[in-house]
């Protein structure tokens, strides 16, 4: 549930476009005193409220959100011959709009609902869909066909189609993943529910449609609108502009679906899909049930996957696709092994590497390293293993290493260059090769200018340009070494290490809060000179790794984080490992 009132919704659809709007203006648009805008303003939601900045008695939004006003929303939609309604709050628009499907085909027929927030939102497969307000663009419409269920099972291609073609028409190049998501390589953009009900002997279609406009906090895997336009370095788009487009394109392509059905769309469906042509995995509960390569799809949407024992057709019902990323393995060729060590300050950790991909790594304090002894002569079965790694937990701890292994370690260090980015470190022998290694490794997932923070028992915040120039960075204590100092140093500080709160009122919050406010405050500082020195608005990126990475992206700013693009990274030394490894085997 939430807590916004419809002056709230107005307040917010005025400011919506991220354009300045003056405080008068707000004022008259939620029938109050300018001077009772700030207080007003402090009740709305968190991720929102940080988004405002105010100059010279103009306000705006640092993002656009997708809120509208009904009237402009209504006005919008009925130049396509759409009717519309707004719902700042319901369970789903799909469900507002099977009501109007239950009364009469004629009703639910080109009625538009759109939704600010649904309390039982849900995607495919009865999964929910995550959302906040502002941040996704909900609605769904109905459209009544002379067809019966059974000939319907290609729609949601079809809508899919129409969506690519949207984000096309603004300068998005989108892909579709079968059979009705739309991606951006892995991760998605927008995704599609379509309910049926037959009515006066029509089918009416419910179709849903929720379209990420900024990124998620919290999803796996997702990308959105305006996340595309600033990785892009375009001008974005408004969500009514966004809304008016895909309109144009359902109203055009369902209208041409209900004359002539899917078989005309085949070929640019297929050549959208993400998959044609690739080895896929169809999972169901979690298992694989089908591997094969994907040949397209056929007039009624099934997809055609070519499998080891011929062609296969696949319908939607409860299947997963995933890409099937397992290394390829030559029939002839022998399988190039390497074990890769991160030998970090307090532990070590490694993985096991076939044909340029590892597995999960394994972890282990110096401690006791049996663990790593024993893979080693479960896996190490023959004299082509090689061993390489990088290490700043000095020379003992590196021997204790050794002495599981029956072969030599190659121990890299810092380099003045490599994989192209030349390192500015003034002594590159004294540089730690982890903060150089993680460095190479954010390359895997970004090419913009990026901030790599390293969060272990130090945590690092290095800044790398966008012309892969490694500029150098800071050194700090990592949130045990800060408590543990405290702890050592002062009379009274030596307690329980508390929770993060913008304003505790407890020593162990305040221990807490003014650790992770360090460790943000380093970062944003970062982040703010590398921005400044890469200037033109170009993006700057937050590649974050180490076991303290998922507490501090929580505790950013809501503002940077919708600002910015932040990854959290597993093993990022294993990846530069993995990096620099490829690039000198020429792979």
């Amino acid at each position: 549930m939430t807590d916004l009132n419809s002056r709230h919704w107005a307040l917010l659809a005025a400011l919506s476009d991220g354009l300045p709007q003056h405080v008068s203006q707000l004022a008259r648009v939620v029938g109050m005193k300018p001077q009772q805008l700030n207080g007003f303003w402090q009740q709305m939601p968190g991720h929102i409220r940080g988004l405002l900045r105010q100059h010279d008695g103009q306000w705006r939004l640092v993002r656009p959100l997708a809120v509208f006003a009904e009237e402009s929303l209504q006005q919008m939609a009925g130049k396509q011959g759409f009717r519309a309604q707004l719902k700042h709050e319901c369970s789903s628009s799909n469900d507002e709009i099977m009501v109007l499907a239950r009364q009469s085909a004629d009703l639910a027929h080109k009625a538009l609902c759109v939704a600010h927030f649904q309390t039982k939102g849900r995607g495919r497969q009865g999964r929910s869909w995550v959302n906040r307000q502002g941040e996704c663009l909900m609605f769904s419409l109905g459209w009544a066909f002379d067809k019966p269920q059974y000939e319907l099972g290609s729609l949601a291609l079809v809508v899919a189609l129409a969506c690519r073609r949207a984000f096309a028409d603004i300068g998005l190049n989108v892909n579709i993943k079968w059979p009705n998501d739309l991606v951006v390589a892995n991760d998605k953009l927008a995704g599609i529910l379509i309910e049926t009900a037959r009515v006066e002997n029509k089918t009416v279609a419910v179709i849903g449609i929720g379209i990420n406009f900024v990124l998620p906090k919290e999803v796996e895997n997702a990308t959105s609108v305006q996340a595309l336009f600033q990785t892009a370095s375009k001008q974005g788009v408004s969500v009514k502009t966004l809304l008016n487009t895909v309109l144009a394109q359902l109203d055009a392509l369902l209208n041409e679906y209900a004359q002539n059905g899917f078989a005309s769309c085949i070929g640019e469906y297929n050549a959208a899909n993400r998959d044609t042509g690739r080895p896929v995995l169809l999972l169901q509960e979690g298992c694989v049930v089908h591997e094969g390569v994907v040949k397209g799809v056929d007039a009624q949407g099934a997809l055609r996957l070519l499998t080891d024992n011929g062609e296969k057709t696949i319908v939607s019902g409860e299947i997963s696709l995933r890409p099937d990323n397992r290394p390829a393995q030559p029939a002839a060729a022998k399988p190039e092994r390497f074990l890769l060590l991160d030998g970090g300050n307090s532990q070590l950790k490694w993985a096991w590497v076939e044909n340029g991909t590892f597995s999960e790594v394994g972890r282990a304090p110096y401690r006791d390293l049996t663990q790593l002894g024993e893979e080693w002569l479960q896996f190490a079965d023959d004299d082509d293993v090689k061993i390489v790694g990088c290490a700043v937990c000095g020379s003992v701890k590196k021997a204790m290493v050794e002495e599981q292994l029956t072969r030599p370690v190659e121990w890299l260090s810092s380099m003045p260059q490599a994989l192209g980015i030349r390192n500015h470190y003034r002594r590159p022998e004294e540089h730690g090769s982890d903060r150089w290694f993680n460095a190479l490794g954010s390359r895997r997932f970004t090419q913009n200018a990026c901030v790599v923070v390293s969060c272990g028992t130090a945590v690092t915040t290095d800044a790398l340009t966008e012309d892969n120039h490694y500029l150098g960075g800071t050194i700090m204590p990592g949130f045990h070494l800060m408590k543990e100092a405290m702890a050592l140093k002062t009379a009274n500080l030596n307690r329980p290490i508390g929770k993060v709160y913008p304003f505790p009122t407890t020593t162990p919050n305040a221990i807490a809060s003014g650790m992770m406010d360090a460790v943000c405050g380093a970062l944003m500082m970062m982040h703010g000179r590398l921005k400044d020195k890469t200037g033109g608005g170009k993006p700057v990126d937050i590649i974050i790794t180490g076991g303290g990475a998922a507490r501090v992206v929580q505790a950013l700013p809501e503002s940077f984080v919708h600002d910015n693009q932040v990854k959290i990274v597993d093993n990022l030394v294993i990846h530069g490992l993995l990096h620099w490894i490829a690039h000198r085997n020429g792979q």
